[in-house]
């Protein structure tokens, strides 16, 4: 279809058509009179004077058409700044935030605990029986400031306190990784696997009864294909850097340290996952020697305060103690195994030698995997949870615990325990953990008839949350 102006007459054509009709009018009345040659000159002149109008006409049509000239000496407008980066949103278990590069996860945990140790006959202790206790609630943060720096911040209540957990700034790039503050010291892969995602409610024995705690420190590791390397360096624990720590007579008893090593190779083979490790620590205790140190074991359950097998205060100046670590994964089964030695070096006497260990295992009957990854035992995904046509994950784990702190003089006792848990999780981030042990114990608290060996059963249960 034309367009409105392409019918539109204007000035030239206009006048083309005035001079056309003026020449056909005089051609006619002339006809008569002039000559044929006459006549074809005229009609010549009057073809060559529309040509030329035809010529105008476009000429002004591509005129009108065509954008206006922009000045050169106008200034070129600027370009609009962008637009602030928009705030994206995820659920990992809570909701994390992502901004231009920078990253916010709110973390808690949720750990209600009831158990029931029983009573060996002759042995008079109100921290046995039944109890129960919220062993965990913690609180706080991690994240990132940059593709470099990170940060992690919690707080934990427990044993009616409250205590700064993981709280350190980090520093990555590439295969390195820089931690600075409160954090773990690489000490043995159970320690270091997460309560909410072990295999068991409470650790081995080994990582209570050797003191087992966060410091303040640097550490720093190297991760690339099969291989992981910690090591750092560490002060002591936030409790003992606290003026409220340095007892009646002062003194800031704070300036003890260490150093920690780790070293773990993980090849897949097939479907397998192995985990082969080994650590070693020493520690100078300093002033703190002066206070003395004990190695005690509670009968498994947190829920119990009483310690039927320990030392007594001995004056250590320096510890060091070492452990060889294995584990595998493959499909719905797993397992683990550690044994660790620790040595005291006394200030008067020789230096007795600790030893404690495990082995377990463990299968998913609703067929899971448990996780794993970064030198420990991770998080495992619910494959069919309940309420979305599943029943969630149900995992059954044995383990054989075993701790001796007789050497040398020193006599702490011994302990044998079978521990069998069944955890169920309906969905992820939820767990409920059931527990049995069968304790035996030589050389440890007496009875009224003066026997030091003896059993105990334990039955534990836990809820646990944890995002």
């Amino acid at each position: 279809m034309r367009s409105e102006a392409a019918v539109r007459p204007t000035l030239p054509t206009l006048l083309m058509l005035s001079a056309a009709t003026l020449g056909l009018s005089c051609g006619s009345a002339r006809a008569q009179t002039m000559s044929a040659d006459e006549a074809a000159a005229l009609r010549a002149e009057i073809a060559s004077l529309k040509a030329q109008l035809q010529r105008m006409e476009q000429k002004l049509e591509a005129a009108v058409a065509a954008p206006p000239p922009v000045a050169t000496s106008a200034p070129v407008p600027a370009e609009p700044a962008p637009a602030p980066a928009a705030t994206e949103i995820s659920w990992k278990g809570s909701p994390q935030l992502s901004s231009d590069g920078r990253t916010f996860k709110a973390k808690g945990r949720i750990q209600a605990d009831a158990g029931y140790v029983t009573h060996p006959n002759g042995l008079s202790d109100r921290g046995l029986g039944y109890a129960a206790e919220m062993r965990r609630i913690r609180l706080g943060g991690e994240g990132s400031l940059s593709k470099a720096f990170g940060y992690k911040l919690e707080l934990e209540l427990s044993d009616n306190a409250v205590d700064l957990v993981d709280t350190f700034v980090t520093w990555k790039n590439g295969p390195w990784h820089l931690a600075l503050g409160n954090q773990n010291q690489f000490q043995a892969l159970d320690e270091l696997t997460g309560d909410t995602t072990g295999s068991t409610m409470e650790r081995a024995a080994f990582t209570d009864a050797f003191n087992f705690e966060r410091r303040l420190g640097l550490s720093a590791q190297y991760e690339k294909a099969d291989w992981l390397l910690q090591a750092g360096l560490f002060a002591d624990d936030i409790d003992a850097l606290a003026n409220s720590a340095d007892g009646p007579d002062g003194g800031d008893e704070n300036n003890s340290y260490g150093v920690d090593g780790r070293v773990v190779y993980a090849p897949k083979l097939g479907r397998t996952q192995l985990h082969l490790g080994a650590s070693a620590h020493w520690r100078d205790l300093k002033r703190l020697s002066e206070a003395g140190t004990r190695y005690a074991q509670r009968p498994y359950l947190h829920t119990s305060n009483s310690r039927l097998i320990g030392t007594g205060v001995l004056d250590v100046r320096d510890e060091a103690h070492y452990g060889v670590e294995a584990a595998f994964v493959r499909g719905p089964l797993h397992g683990a195994a550690e044994a660790h030695w620790l040595e005291s070096d006394l200030a008067i006497g020789p230096t007795p030698r600790f030893f404690g260990g495990y082995a377990e295992l463990g299968y998913f009957f609703t067929g899971e995997t448990r996780g794993y990854g970064g030198g420990i035992f991770e998080r495992t995904k619910t494959a069919r949870p309940l309420g979305a046509g599943g029943f969630g994950a149900l995992q059954a784990s044995l383990r054989y615990d075993y701790l001796d702190m007789n050497d040398r003089g020193v006599v702490g006792g011994r302990q044998d325990a079978w521990i069998a848990a069944l955890i169920w999780q309906p969905i992820d981030y939820l767990r409920f953990n059931l527990n049995h042990g069968w304790l035996s114990y030589g050389d440890a608290v007496p009875l009224a008839n003066g026997d030091r060996s003896y059993r105990v059963r334990t039955t534990g249960a836990r809820m646990e949350l944890d995002f």
